[in-house]
């Protein structure tokens, strides 16, 4: 975590009443650099509020998320957006993953159809790039998280989380 990001996380813990040391991770969504804007922004504006992620590609020493964790939802340019929180992780299969999960991923018009073909094409790709075939009973982590809202410091001035 660079400078920039540890001081962010300092300063939400500080204003959140969280140990310093609370572990977080600081990630972006997506694959391109337009992905994670846009994505960060729904998430920033409290319209994207879950995520599905392939179980099968995490790396071996790679954890999956667990209820509780926090993150730091980051830009196209590794700049803070907003801190979110898991409240629920479930790991289900790709074509048992409910109409209600698709809404909250909060992305095109909340349609599970969209979701449907924008997850295909985008799961066709990540397994593709690590050489594996996608499939509809692919396991994936489907997580429900909360973006933590900004707070009022003691001089009345909004943070930026």
């Amino acid at each position: 975590m660079n400078k920039q990001l540890k001081q962010f996380w300092q300063d939400f813990c500080q204003s959140h009443n969280l140990e310093c040391d609370t572990p977080v991770e600081a990630w972006a969504f997506g694959a391109t650099a337009e992905d994670a804007d846009e994505l960060a922004e729904l998430v920033n504006r409290g319209i994207k509020t879950a995520t599905t992620s392939a179980y099968e590609l995490y790396d071996k020493n790679e954890k999956i998320p667990q209820v509780g964790e926090w993150s730091i939802v980051l830009n196209s340019k590794e700049e803070p957006v907003c801190v979110i929180q898991d409240k629920v992780v479930e790991i289900i299969p790709y074509d048992l993953i409910s109409k209600e999960h698709a809404y909250h991923e909060g992305e095109g018009d909340r349609s599970y159809e969209y979701w449907r073909r924008a997850h295909d094409d985008f799961f066709d790709w990540e397994y593709r790039e690590a050489g594996k075939a996608f499939y509809p009973q692919a396991l994936m982590v489907c997580e429900v998280f909360e973006k933590v809202e900004k707070i009022i410091d003691k001089k009345g001035v909004k943070q930026i989380f």
